[in-house]
């Protein structure tokens, strides 16, 4: 999995999840909202990299808005191996995000955590979820378990079941001209 070390463009909207997290009042279902390809992943996996380094070397850059590639949570997280996040990403041969993936989900949803810390799981585009996979989905959000924080990412542009968005607290992402230039010149660097 390739990710940006670099976040752009989302630097309030970061702050506020980051201060929601250290109040302790981070809502458990979180919906990030906006168009394909601003960097919706891109800020959930830096929010995800600053709590989970915050005790381990090389620790999230808040000055820059960086992760350090050589920190331990950011490699497991980047070989989707990290103890206390479950990502469900539609099969690159599928149609839909399959009721088995939410299914697994459960199972970790219901294991205990590592460490005693928090539990996120994170949908990228939600958009992808078939009926089924929503309604399993639903049953799960409507009870989580208590260290359980959901992140659920959302293509503006695509279909989105109105149970599912009622459930969530959403964050609509938006990025000026500047800094989409500075994204596109980022990935071609």
């Amino acid at each position: 999995m390739e990710l940006n070390n670099k976040l752009i463009g989302h630097n309030k909207l970061f702050n506020q999840l980051v201060e929601l997290y250290d109040k302790n009042i981070l809502p458990n279902k979180i919906l990030l909202s906006g168009k394909k390809g601003i960097g919706k992943f891109t800020l959930a996996s830096h929010f995800l990299n600053y709590i989970f380094s915050q005790k381990e070397d090389f620790i999230y850059d808040l000055k820059n808005f960086t992760i350090n590639k050589d920190n331990k949570s950011f490699q497991f997280f980047k070989k989707n191996i990290h103890p206390n996040i479950f990502l469900i990403k539609k099969n690159k041969d599928k149609k839909y995000i399959e009721i088995s993936q939410i299914r697994e989900m459960l199972k970790f949803q219901n294991r205990s955590s590592f460490n005693n810390k928090l539990k996120f799981v994170i949908i990228d585009d939600v958009s992808y979820l078939n009926l089924s996979s929503s309604n399993a989905l639903l049953k799960s959000i409507e009870e989580p378990n208590n260290n359980a924080f959901y992140i659920l990412t959302h293509n503006s542009n695509s279909y989105l079941l109105d149970t599912i968005k009622s459930r969530c607290i959403e964050f609509k992402m938006l990025l000026n001209i500047s800094n989409n230039k500075l994204i596109v010149q980022d990935y071609f660097n």
